[in-house]
């Protein structure tokens, strides 16, 4: 029963793959740019109804403040990112309010992105500076006459915290001058966390809306007091609010998975040799366990519990990281599978390749050093990195508006260090290049 569950909440997370040579991908049409289109209202409609059955089953509900000042005003609309529910919420708080929305360009591809582009949606890659995108979305609100919904972490949560959320979101604030609305959800991280293999949980879900600033208090305020009240809004823990609001979700699988996020072991310090499986987390290399328990905590079944708060662990990593740049001992090497896209149609699979990660960036070669792609430490500010991506495998993603090259480590290698690398090594690079050099 489980897994038919898991198969019908997943049945539309997958792409379009083709074994295609390198060659072959690269005379393949790129992307072309296409305006947003005015989302068609019999299509939102239909698709308010497909999410009905989820939301009822869900039990949603929202409540909103100061949402009276924005009327039928079109708005940013900016939502966190937990699960592939968001967008049946989106749509059970909004309609019939016309929205366009922020895709990214694998999620549009194949039939699907044909539909998608109907209901409003705009492709765009992740993580990757894309001045179009900006014109798309002035296009929507102010030729479509259409809200505009995007959310500002990208990709999934990965602990239950937010996401690196780029600085001077405040500028694309000022710059589009509309209502700026928050959406916070509540229960939907552990409805269907990313960890846990799309299995989901029978968990009620909820969600706050507000509107943290008016088009007249997005004129008057700076761009840094407006990332202020983004950075407010996106403080949130979800397994905080699962401990707290004493939420139980007594499965036996609330822990397969678990090692995605939880890496290294606190005890022995040994990395990759973590399994979270049925309600239990054990470090095989020095052979201690954590239970974790109905509301999302962990205690050690012998000696002391070093993190109990599964955010508190993460935090612990990437405390662990910082240091290994800084002591300039942190490398990734692996070899991966390699696919590329280059369009809507779907990604091309061009066999084995070799991607490495160190001070000086990511570095990915294949199709016998034809392929030869190097990504600079600032770059992004963080990475697009992906439990069970499209139910294929965990993936590191880089690229540029050209070409997104999906990597699958063939090695036991942790997608989540490299994304936490990839955060604290933009961090470093870029307060080294604020630092205001000595006179001579």
């Amino acid at each position: 029963m489980r897994d038919l569950r898991v198969e019908k909440e997943s049945i539309i997370m997958k792409i379009n793959t083709k074994e295609l040579s390198y060659e072959e991908v690269l005379k393949l049409p790129r992307l072309q740019h296409k305006t947003p289109m005015k989302p068609q209202a019999w299509l939102a409609t239909i698709v308010r109804i497909v999410c009905a059955p989820t939301l009822r089953k869900i039990k949603f509900s929202y409540t909103s403040e100061r949402m009276e000042l924005v009327k039928k005003q079109p708005c940013l609309i900016l939502m966190n990112h937990s699960s592939f529910t968001d967008m049946k919420l989106a749509f059970g708080i909004f309609y019939p309010r016309k929205m366009g929305i922020v895709t990214s360009v694998d999620a549009m591809s194949g039939i699907l992105g044909k539909l998608m582009r109907l209901l409003g949606c705009t492709p765009t890659h992740k993580y990757v500076a894309d001045m179009t995108l900006i014109q798309d979305i002035q296009h929507m609100l102010k030729k479509n006459k259409t809200s505009v919904l995007m959310y500002p972490e990208a990709g999934y949560s990965f602990d239950g915290c937010a996401t690196a959320i780029p600085r001077k979101m405040g500028v694309l604030m000022k710059r589009l001058g509309v209502p700026v609305v928050t959406v916070i959800t509540q229960g939907a991280f552990h409805r269907d966390p990313l960890y846990n293999m799309l299995q989901i949980r029978d968990v009620k879900v909820s969600a706050h809306v507000k509107c943290i600033a008016t088009a007249e208090e997005v004129k008057e305020k700076s761009v840094e007091e407006l990332d202020a009240l983004l950075d407010e809004a996106f403080s949130f823990d979800n397994f905080a609010w699962q401990r707290d609001n004493r939420v139980s979700i007594d499965v036996p699988f609330r822990a397969d998975g678990l090692h995605r996020i939880l890496y290294k072991c606190p005890h022995c310090g040994a990395e990759n040799q973590m399994e979270g499986k049925g309600i239990h987390l054990i470090c095989h290399h020095c052979e201690k366990q954590w239970l974790m328990d109905e509301y999302g905590q962990l205690s050690a079944t012998e000696g002391e519990t070093e993190y109990p708060h599964i955010p508190d662990w993460y935090r612990w990593q990437r405390d662990c990281v910082r240091e290994e740049l800084k002591n300039g001992t942190y490398s990734l090497d692996t070899e991966v599978e390699i696919a590329i896209q280059v369009n809507l149609n779907g990604v091309y699979k061009i066999g084995s390749g070799r991607l490495t990660h160190s001070l000086d960036g990511f570095r990915l070669v294949g199709a016998d050093g034809k392929l030869d792609y190097i990504q600079p430490p600032t770059f992004s500010h963080t990475l697009y990195a992906d439990y069970y991506w499209y139910e294929i495998g965990d993936v590191i993603g880089i690229g540029n508006n050209e070409f997104s090259y999906f990597c699958f480590p063939k090695g036991n290698v942790s997608v989540t260090k490299a994304r936490l690398a990839t955060e604290e090594l933009y961090n470093m690079k870029k307060k080294r290049k604020t630092i205001p050099q000595m006179a001579q």
